[in-house]
């Protein structure tokens, strides 16, 4: 074990009652916050990185330890649920144990070494987490994907990424033996599977059954690559993103402490896909601080299964993004039937919340919803945490230890109240929780770079208390007869019509203007018969009352559903290339 962590654990193993404050004396924390305060310290930029650090070795093992000292309370670290009365529960023992069994299996049957890649494409089945500890084990770099990955997706990223072996379902193996023989690299196919096995693939539950439980963990840096993950491509072709194993290791304790507002105590549900980076944000953010992670195998979005699951079981913590909220908003949450008795933390990210949403949330079910704002280059870079005051519409403060400001393009910090491109500092020093580089793209990591700071490629504007308002992507605002319109204010203003169910705002081509604002519009059921003239005249007139005039939706469209990636993002730029193609 790390020096850094030796000697508070070894407290805890020479003291099961932990430690007592003399009369008089302030009483010290107990061990596991102590240790816990000591990764926050780090993740806030308080302390340095320590220069060796593995997840597996130097967290979960470690509650392994609290845990069977009696230093935890009793609720599992992992809870699966497949809402046909199945369950699967490890504690950080049985975590522990059967991960290292995984790790044999990739260091034996896959012959994988340290440095190697691993995709993992699997749907929401606990093998995925198992794997990803494995992969941290044995310092095998993990890559997921999402399940919705075509052949063609597929193809692309395993030969960019020269995977060496890949792990997915039955479902998914047919893709794969599609394109295999195109991907060099591929070496070793995993199934997860209790059907007979399949020509050319190893069954993983059978190679975990018979695995050691004995396994020795990989002595990694902490800048030694942990995962890389591929970007939505909203624009362009999908780009390779590589982090380390401390700038997701301890760079989401403090936001899973401060943001997230875990305890020991606490159940977390994200409904995200495994795919997604807020899978792993959740792993990172939940582990560290002791808390149970909850899953529900939830094979298609359903709101009345995410609603009898929130009744059903004892999560305290919850996490969605803002589409499912919204259709979470169009049930009765009063019905007696949903009762939320131990609800009580709810986060939302990945886009932009509408304000009408999070008051129909909270007025409701009684609980407030926080909204965070990162990328998958970095960790949280904005949020409001639990107890700041909340501005609706707003993704909240910067988030340490990052310097987040409002910039030119120039790389010019802009003053309170402009409208600029959201950048975070990276010189003099460069924070330990952000991505090392695009991967085999020195051109698109150095286009990302203008002066001090690395720019996200979204824009907002920062009031005078220091709260950021998201406006779009670059590429999405829009440019009318000199007004600059941000997409996502225009979209909020719809959400809050009951014959919106969601929409897309993106520029138009007009012959006076030079473009236009045109929204595309998926409607309620309760909507579905509603003339499609006089409708769009109802929400053109809403906008205009809810924003300013000229913001409106010039053309409007009534359409089924929205282009989006398979990270569920919409994607305006298809949109956008649709209308300008015309």
């Amino acid at each position: 074990m790390r020096p850094w962590l030796r000697h508070l654990v070894l407290q805890v193993l020479r003291n099961s009652r932990g430690f007592c404050g003399s009369r008089g004396q302030p009483t010290p924390l107990p061990v596991p916050q102590k240790i816990v305060a000591t990764w926050e310290a780090i993740s806030l930029g308080r302390q340095p990185v320590p220069e060796y650090f593995n997840f597996a070795h130097d967290v979960l093992d470690v509650w392994s330890r609290l845990e069977e000292a009696g230093h935890r309370p009793p609720n599992p670290a992992f809870w699966w649920v497949n809402g046909t009365g199945e369950e699967i529960k490890w504690s950080f023992k049985e975590l522990g144990k059967q991960s290292r069994k995984a790790a044999n299996v990739l260091g034996g049957a896959c012959g994988l070494q340290p440095g190697d890649r691993m995709m993992l494409v699997l749907p929401r089945l606990p093998e995925w987490w198992l794997v990803s500890v494995a992969c941290m084990r044995t310092g095998v770099v993990m890559i997921p994907g999402v399940t919705q990955l075509t052949e063609k997706d597929l193809k692309y990223r395993l030969q960019a990424s020269k995977a060496k072996s890949i792990i997915t379902s039955d479902s998914l193996a047919p893709r794969v033996d599609a394109i295999s023989a195109e991907c060099p690299s591929l070496q070793t196919k995993l199934l997860v599977s209790d059907s007979d096995s399949r020509p050319g693939w190893l069954n993983f539950r059978e190679l975990l059954r018979e695995a050691p439980t004995e396994h020795n963990c990989l002595r990694t840096k902490s800048r030694d690559p942990l995962a890389i993950y591929f970007t939505s491509g909203t624009t362009g072709a999908p780009k390779m993103v590589e982090h380390s194993q401390s700038s997701y290791g301890l760079g989401f304790v403090a936001s899973g402490r401060r943001w997230v507002a875990l305890t020991e105590s606490d159940i977390f549900w994200n409904t995200t896909d495994t795919g997604w980076v807020k899978a792993a944000w959740t792993l990172f953010s939940a582990w560290p601080n002791g808390a149970c992670i909850f899953v529900h195998e939830l094979p298609r979005v359903d709101a009345k299964v995410i609603l009898n699951t929130l009744s059903t079981f004892p999560i305290t913590t919850l996490c969605c993004v803002p589409t499912i909220f919204r259709l979470l908003v169009q049930e009765d949450l009063t019905r007696e039937r949903y009762q939320f008795q131990s609800l009580r933390h709810c986060l939302t990210g990945g886009e932009a919340l509408n304000p009408d949403v999070r008051e129909k949330w909270k007025r409701q079910t009684g609980v407030e919803l926080y909204e965070g704002y990162g990328q998958s280059e970095t960790v949280v870079i904005c949020a409001n945490p639990k107890g700041m005051k909340i501005k609706s519409g707003s993704m909240g403060k910067a988030f340490p230890p990052y310097d987040v400001q409002i910039v030119d393009d120039g790389g010019n910090v802009l003053p309170p109240g402009e409208e600029g491109n959201v950048a975070i500092r990276i010189r003099p020093t460069r924070p330990f929780c952000f991505f090392n580089c695009y991967l085999d793209n020195p051109e698109k990591t150095a286009a990302s770079e203008q002066g001090d700071f690395y720019i996200t490629g979204d824009r907002a504007r920062m009031d005078k208390d220091g709260y950021f308002w998201f406006m779009g992507r670059n590429d999405d605002v829009i440019n009318s007869s000199s007004y600059r319109i941000g997409p996502v204010e225009v979209e909020s203003a719809l959400a809050e019509h009951p014959a919106v169910l969601e929409s897309a705002v993106v520029s138009s081509p007009d012959p006076i203007r030079g473009e236009v604002v045109k929204a595309f519009i998926v409607l309620t059921p309760d909507y579905y018969s509603h003339d499609p003239e006089a409708l769009t005249r109802e929400l053109q007139e809403h906008v205009k009352r809810v924003t300013a005039p000229y913001k409106y939706p010039r053309k409007v469209a009534f359409v089924s559903e929205l282009p989006k990636t398979v990270s569920g993002k919409i994607q305006r730029s298809k949109l956008r290339s649709q209308e300008w193609q015309k």
